[in-house]
């Protein structure tokens, strides 16, 4: 049924995994489907305090973050053929970014209940769901 499923994750938060990385993992298995994961930078350049970050900070912060998403496939997902991405934007635009241009068929992701700043700003699967047309399963807490 899926051929392709992308697992965004925060691996500042294991949160983002804890419940959704088996579920993601299980349906790969089930269906024979590939598994993306991906983890996202979130862009400062337009933000009034990227002027106080070093002009590298970006460059840093994604290789960064790629040592630490090769470290946690290695350590969750070393049975797996697994595709990592790290990308640098805002998160839920990234995340439909990712599945678009992999052809990813579900994304699979962690949400939690709301609580009164989320209904101001908005969750990120709140926003990757209305932003996509690929199927979503929101793991809860």
């Amino acid at each position: 049924m899926y051929k392709s499923i992308l697992l965004p994750l925060d691996l500042a938060h294991d949160s983002s995994w804890t419940k959704a990385l088996p579920v993601a993992v299980e349906l790969a298995e089930r269906f024979g489907a590939e598994l993306h994961v991906l983890t996202v930078v979130p862009d400062i350049r337009t933000s009034m305090v990227s002027q106080y970050f070093p002009n590298d900070f970006e460059a840093t912060a994604t290789r960064k973050a790629a040592e630490a998403l090769n470290t946690f496939v290695a350590e969750k997902l070393s049975e797996r053929k697994v595709t990592e991405h790290v990308a640098t934007g805002r998160v839920f635009r990234e995340i439909v970014r990712c599945a678009e241009a992999n052809g990813c068929d579900l994304i699979v992701m962690a949400s939690h209940r709301p609580e009164m700043a989320d209904h101001l700003i908005g969750p990120s699967a709140d926003q990757v769901v209305r932003h996509t047309d690929k199927s979503v399963m929101i793991v809860r807490d």
